[in-house]
């Protein structure tokens, strides 16, 4: 059974893997690197279906494969996506998570809830998440990763 410290152990990994990335954004090949074992290590391409949606795309909103999660990443000259810029190269200081909810099932876990990012003007920005885990052997793998700005009314014109 996966257990709720399983679900927060790849948490605080995925976070502090985010503030790493942010933190090697001058070196761009030891970024390159440690970027992509970040995305072997916590998500799941290597062993099927990601559902990946992350935050700040508008065009290619869905990102299907480890090449394009990369892009979101870190951009750069090779990216997959035009619109990328690179999200964990903000860089971010920290990032927290407060789950709402966690459902647990023999091999799998959903967890729900916000996510905080904090930039180097001490800033936080809210984020609200959904990730889906499978279970990799010992560890958990990402296999559904949505999230997007919180919604604001005034936004919306009926």
């Amino acid at each position: 059974m996966v257990t709720k410290e399983q679900v927060i152990e790849a948490q605080n990994k995925w976070g502090e893997g985010v503030v790493k990335i942010g933190s090697l954004k001058e070196d761009r090949s030891n970024c390159e690197v440690f970027t992509n074992e970040f995305l072997d290590t916590l998500y799941a391409f290597e062993t099927g279906k990601v559902l990946f949606k992350p935050t700040k795309c508008e065009i290619e909103q869905f990102r299907p494969t480890k090449s394009k999660a990369l892009s979101y990443f870190i951009a750069g000259d090779h990216r997959e996506c035009n619109e990328d810029h690179g999200f964990a190269i903000a860089p971010w200081t920290k990032v927290r998570f407060e789950n709402s909810e966690i459902v647990l099932e023999e091999n799998r876990a959903i967890a729900m809830g916000n996510y905080f990012f904090t930039g180097l003007d001490g800033i936080e920005v809210k984020v609200e998440y959904t990730f889906g885990y499978r279970k990799a052997g010992d560890a958990l793998k990402i296999d559904l990763h949505h999230s997007s700005f919180p919604f604001k009314a005034q936004e919306v014109t009926a």
